[in-house]
């Protein structure tokens, strides 16, 4: 039987998708798994044992949508649920299975403040929808593979480092979902443990401003390695300190310990760090308590509605700090 999995972007929310791969791979006989994404995410997934063929979007809907014609699909199981989607599950006039968005109760939350999420994890409504093929949960919790190559050797890591250290991923997708630069540094000034930065080629000058507090303690690796050799380094750590990013869920993929930051966005959205049913207390959340605007986006903004950003500049995170060093003792 031949499926056609549907997930454009983000990093996360495609790594979110990988239990569904997984267990629709291992519990339907003779499945052929075909993933489809945006090409921009050909690293997240190119590595997954469980895809038998990758297909990618690049801006011509009507080009991807002819090549996939020619493989007759059984079903297309649509887990991103966009226009876009739409348009090439009915073009290919396969079964068709999603799963639940929630986009009206994710706008009552953001909007209003007014809860109605249903509690269950956004992974676990991605497996509900294949659960009418008899696919369950088994409870691995996520996945995320890399390529030999992209392993990182340690002579590209200070030798300060090789006893340990703590990933601290500095950047996010939005504003509203970051640490102001000021609390970065005072985060990092505070932990009194090896640290390394991690983030894209966008982070790298940031990450230099934080490397100033300490050049031996802190190592900025923020645009010196791909997403896959970045990944590597987080499942090497010790313990993972990040915002609301694919690298969080990377690092669930590797069951390490994570503090999860957030700011915009909130666990009240069903997104926090996810093991499956392994290791279910291994991070922690932190969020500004009692504050009324938050969440205030399903994704982040570029600045606070609000303009005050008390999610994030009231953060504690000289108590963030504390726990990351009673945590790797």
């Amino acid at each position: 039987m031949k499926f056609l999995i549907i997930r454009f972007s983000s990093i996360g929310d495609i790594v979110l998708t990988t239990p569904v791969i997984r267990c629709l791979k291992q519990q339907m006989k003779d499945a052929e798994i075909h993933f489809l994404s945006k090409l921009s995410m050909k690293e997240v997934t190119i590595a997954n044992p469980y895809i038998d063929q990758f297909h990618y979007y690049d801006n011509n809907i009507h080009e991807i949508i002819e090549q996939l014609k020619n493989e007759k699909f059984d079903y297309v199981i649509d887990l991103h649920k966009n226009f876009r989607s739409f348009r090439i599950r009915i073009q290919l006039g396969a079964k068709v299975l999603s799963y639940k968005k929630l986009s009206i109760q994710k706008f009552l939350l953001t909007r209003f403040q007014i809860n109605v999420m249903p509690g269950r994890h956004i992974s676990l409504r991605c497996l509900d929808a294949v659960k009418d093929l008899g696919v369950i949960d088994d409870g691995k919790g996520l996945d995320y593979f890399i390529a030999e190559k992209d392993v990182v050797k340690s002579e590209r890591l200070p030798l300060t480092h090789s006893q340990g250290f703590i990933a601290i991923v500095i950047g996010a997708s939005f504003y509203t979902k970051k640490l102001t630069q000021t609390k970065l540094r005072l985060l990092c000034k505070n932990i009194h443990y090896p640290i390394i930065l991690i983030g894209g080629k966008e982070d790298a000058e940031n990450g230099n401003d934080i490397a100033l507090i300490d050049e031996i303690k802190i190592f900025n690796a923020c645009g010196k390695f791909s997403l896959n050799e970045s990944a590597d380094i987080i499942s090497k750590s010790k313990l993972v300190i990040s915002h609301d990013t694919g690298m969080q869920y990377i690092a669930c993929a590797y069951q390490k310990k994570v503090f999860a930051i957030w700011g915009g966005t909130s666990p009240k959205l069903d997104v926090e760090p996810y093991y499956g049913k392994r290791n279910i207390s291994l991070h922690k959340n932190y969020l500004v308590d009692k504050l009324s605007c938050q969440p205030c986006s399903n994704y982040g903004t570029t600045n606070c509605p609000r303009k005050h950003f008390k999610c994030m500049e009231l953060q504690d995170v000289e108590k963030i700090a504390t726990d990351a060093i009673e945590e790797i003792k």
